[in-house]
């Protein structure tokens, strides 16, 4: 079970419906809007995503984009609901079978990484988060769950050593690091950057 939908994620409508012979090729164009939407917003963010520039982005009609997407809201709730399953699917997969703190760190470390190498952009959640002021309640809410549910991985990760009262802000501790990496790595020096902070989050545990 995904950490997502122990902590009340529901997947939104768009990705509750399965594929067969009828709806393949709307399937695919909404694969295709989602895909146009997260890179702009890893990009540029959501307030400069319009359904318009989707629209061109595709060779559509933007009345196209609103007939699967009624509202710019839906596709954001849409596309957080599809970022944090395939984030949580692959981060089980990765950590089934792991001991170690410093093993399911480095996992963590490594997906968040991978993310960066293959979009050159911050996380999609982490550059909505700080747009939390501006962004649709339900936006925002859909991030949230994303960002607590990387927290209760964290902290269940963590060793027996660690006290309960420091577990909860230790967890915070990491994932507060591995988000600000990444923009120092967008920002900065690179990826060299990320791995530099990724090393040291995992000295306290492998030294």
């Amino acid at each position: 079970m995904l950490y997502t939908r122990q902590i009340g994620y529901v997947k939104p409508i768009y990705l509750q419906v399965e594929k067969n012979n009828r709806d393949i090729d709307v399937t695919e164009t909404i694969d295709r809007l989602m895909n146009a939407a997260e890179c702009r917003i890893r990009s540029d963010g959501y307030h400069a995503m319009s359904f318009r520039d989707l629209a061109d982005d595709l060779g559509i009609k933007s009345s196209s984009v609103h007939y699967h997407f009624r509202r710019k809201e839906d596709l954001a709730v849409a596309l957080v609901g599809r970022y944090s399953d395939s984030f949580f699917s692959k981060l089980e997969e990765m950590s089934a079978g792991l001991a170690t703190v410093d093993e399911k760190i480095q996992a963590l470390c490594s997906l968040y990484r991978a993310a960066f190498v293959a979009h050159g952009d911050v996380c999609l959640c982490g550059i909505l988060g700080a747009e939390k002021s501006g962004l649709p309640v339900e936006v925002a809410s859909a991030v949230g769950v994303f960002l607590t549910a990387n927290v209760e991985w964290m902290r269940a990760a963590l060793p027996p050593s660690v006290p309960q009262p420091r577990r909860q802000a230790r967890a915070e501790h990491i994932i507060a690091s591995l988000q600000g990496a990444l923009i120092l790595a967008k920002n900065l020096s690179g990826i060299e950057v990320f791995d530099r902070i990724a090393k040291d989050l995992l000295t306290e545990f492998t030294s």
